[in-house]
């Protein structure tokens, strides 16, 4: 069974304002987490808090290459480690293709399928959030999804 869940979408903005929506701590509150400790870096830990679920984890930053690819683990401390892959290609007209690919899930875990299916709703979540800010400045979509 393959495990990777992948996320894509199309936003109507140019990469470097997509790419930086993610890794910059002041402008990630606005639509995914409620903060970040620090700005994204190859090989910086960095401590994502989630206030309205009373939550934070820690993510590792693997692979940053500006305006390309963000690469990070999370998990860890769970003992269910998966990688995140994020992708931005430049789409036509200053738009930007992002796609999100989450890989680790335990094969034999009976419960594969339904976080399969959670994380992949969570990504598509997150993109919406993601195209609603960097588009229109819209700062109140994320944390609102109800399980």
């Amino acid at each position: 069974m393959n495990t990777e869940v992948t996320a894509k979408m199309k936003i109507l903005k140019p990469i470097n304002v997509v790419f930086e929506a993610i890794v910059d701590p002041e402008k990630i509150g606005n639509f995914w987490f409620s903060s970040s400790s620090e700005r994204w870096i190859q090989g910086k830990k960095v401590i994502l808090k989630y206030d309205e679920y009373h939550a934070e984890g820690l993510i590792n930053v693997l692979e940053l290459k500006d305006n390309k690819k963000i690469v990070f683990s999370w998990g860890e401390e769970h003992d269910e480690e998966t990688i995140v892959t994020i992708l931005l290609k430049e789409s036509d007209y200053g738009s930007t293709i992002i796609e999100v690919n989450e890989t680790g899930l335990k094969e034999d875990d009976p419960e594969v399928v339904n976080k399969m299916m959670g994380q992949k709703e969570g990504w598509v979540y997150m993109l919406s959030c993601l195209k609603c800010y960097v588009e229109n400045d819209i700062t109140n979509m994320r944390a609102s999804l109800i399980h």
